[in-house]
């Protein structure tokens, strides 16, 4: 391959990133998520683009992704925690089994095919969409249950299913909070904290799995693409804020919907690509 046609690929990839990075970071921002489910998809058709190894591509995905949200996220904990709106309690009990079940689904992850991969993206996906379409305020209290079972069953079943989709689990583990009796403005907080350690569990067993599957992947390290988290990092983190303000000025019952449908666009993509990879 010529140098002027590498360097040609290589701002094409740029390019990519950063656009892609752009439109992460704002809709991160706008629907108050870790990003994953909007990274996931860019960095899948991306990666895809410059003919990355097929049994591994949903791999890198979601290992990027994952390393990725550790520092997108850390500005929210930080924020939360700030203003006291993170209940420790949840984080050591819920928490912790919510990063067993990502521990256990790294591994189940690492062991399955880009192709099962992208199915079980398009599934839970379309389980999303529906839940936000259908999904509405609840405005009643409930008495918070501090048994130990649910928040075992619910912790490790939320992280098993977090990590094969390198997401950092908001929007199933703030609904579970809520279910368990915990006010809203602590759920929140709390869930975007387990977030961020979903994320560092997340990262760590994808570099680690990429290099016992001796992946060896251009500019990766495991299955981390470098360049991809170079880029990502500052333009999600900085036009999240533009998001975030954008929200203030949308009716939020409408903005739940309109990610509903774009998570259903995500989803029927997706199966496209199962038919055709």
């Amino acid at each position: 391959m010529s140098l002027s046609i590498l360097i040609n690929e290589y701002w094409y990839f740029i390019l990519l990133i950063v656009f892609a990075a752009t439109a992460v970071g704002f809709f991160a921002g706008l629907f108050g998520i870790g990003g994953g489910l909007i990274s996931v998809p860019c960095l899948f058709f991306i990666f895809e683009t410059l003919n990355i190894e097929k049994d591994f591509l949903m791999h890198l995905t979601v290992g990027t992704a994952f390393t990725i949200t550790i520092f997108t996220s850390s500005a929210s904990v930080f924020t939360h925690y700030k203003n006291k709106l993170v209940d420790i309690n949840v984080v050591k009990t819920f928490g912790l089994f919510v990063v067993l079940g990502v521990l256990m689904g790294t591994v189940f992850a690492a062991y399955m095919s880009t192709k099962s991969l992208v199915l079980f993206f398009s599934v839970v996906v379309y389980v999303f969409g529906a839940y936000l379409m259908l999904a509405h305020e609840q405005v009643k209290r409930v008495n918070v249950n501090r048994a130990f079972y649910p928040k075992a069953v619910f912790g490790l079943i939320s992280g098993f299913i977090s990590a094969p989709m390198g997401i950092t689990g908001a929007m199933m583990n703030v609904p579970l909070l809520r279910y368990l009796g915990y006010p809203i403005s602590k759920c929140i907080g709390s869930a975007a904290t387990i977030g961020l350690f979903i994320s560092i569990t997340g990262s760590v067993g994808f570099l680690i799995s990429g290099f016992y599957f001796n992946a060896n992947l251009p500019f990766s390290i495991g299955f981390v693409n470098i360049p991809a988290f170079l880029l990502f990092v500052p333009i999600t983190t900085f036009m999240a804020r533009f998001g975030a303000n954008t929200v203030y000025k949308m009716n939020k019952i409408k903005a739940q919907r309109l990610f509903g449908v774009f998570l259903y666009a995500v989803g029927t993509i997706f199966i496209y690509r199962y038919f055709n990879i």
